[in-house]
């Protein structure tokens, strides 16, 4: 059985802190480790035996809640804490039920040893509110959703969301301008919450290291909505708002499914490698960050 875990932690800058975080995963086990300045935000990427993966990921956040602190953390993506998001992942002969049973376990022990408060999503979402991860953070943020675990906030970690889900594409493309309300208008019609591409989440941010505005996104169901599909429409949207697409960014890795689904088509990457592919990482046995 292989379950992976991919917790965002709230810390793209200081990539010593993010090293003490990292090192809390056995190296055996890390496939990936992406930081980015702009978001502030580190993702690991792991992938095991699932109790395995279970006590790295609450190790993990046991680490970040030690070496991070909320209340100076500045960055474009939103978050509600220092382990922010905490998803555990089904791959291979391992149910979705049994990675549900591994976050509410998880997300148990985050608040019974660290006391950060949980909220849990997704397939172990307690209540139907909480099923979307973007309704957690929204309302959660404005302080009108209650954790499901815990009260308040932690002082200095805030809350953690953790939850299981089927396998998530990270993905951002950076257009040729430095209007963020260009990158704000395009994830606006293409999400699927405005009426636009299925399994599609989406925001406009603006990058200030690289002065250029970014749709960031989630796609959370590339059988439906192949990669291709969705560049091919964010260029349409950005030649009709008249610019153009830099390029495109992956933040973590992907299935090899989703990458053969766009042979032959140019998605402008910055960043693919073989290494980037799940099965191949899982199939050579590689582990260790790619930085």
């Amino acid at each position: 059985m292989i379950a992976e875990c991919v917790p965002n932690f709230s810390e793209g800058r200081d990539l010593a802190l993010v090293d003490r975080i990292a090192a809390a995963v056995p190296t055996s086990m890390l496939l990936d480790r992406t930081s980015d300045p702009d978001h502030n935000r580190s993702v690991l990427t792991f992938a095991g035996e699932p109790a395995a993966v279970a006590d790295a990921a609450f190790e993990a956040v046991r680490a970040a809640v030690a070496a991070l602190d909320l209340r100076s953390h500045h960055g474009v993506h939103p978050r509600i804490g220092v382990a922010d998001v905490v998803p555990l992942v089904p791959v291979a002969g391992i149910t979705m039920e049994h990675c549900v049973e591994l976050a509410r376990s998880v997300g148990r022990q985050i608040w019974e040893e660290l006391e950060v408060p949980v909220f849990f999503y997704e397939a172990a979402a307690l209540r139907p509110e909480c099923v979307r991860l973007e309704n957690v953070r929204r309302l959660a943020m404005a302080d009108t959703l209650a954790p499901d675990l815990g009260t308040g906030r932690h002082p200095s970690a805030g809350a953690c969301v953790v939850g299981a889900r089927k396998f998530l594409i990270a993905w951002n493309i950076d257009l040729d301008t430095a209007d963020v309300n260009v990158a704000k208008a395009i994830a606006g019609r293409i999400r699927e919450s405005g009426g636009g591409l299925a399994g599609v989440k989406a925001l406009g941010l603006m990058l200030k290291s690289s002065g250029v505005a970014q749709v960031s996104m989630n796609l959370v169901d590339f059988e439906r909505t192949p990669m291709w599909v969705v560049f091919a429409e964010v260029e349409r949207l950005a030649r009709e708002l008249g610019v153009g697409v830099r390029g495109s960014e992956l933040i973590g890795m992907l299935p090899r499914a989703a990458l053969d689904a766009c042979r032959d088509r140019d998605l402008k990457w910055m960043n693919l490698a073989a290494g980037s592919v799940l099965e191949a990482r899982l199939q050579c046995g590689d582990a260790g960050g790619t930085g």
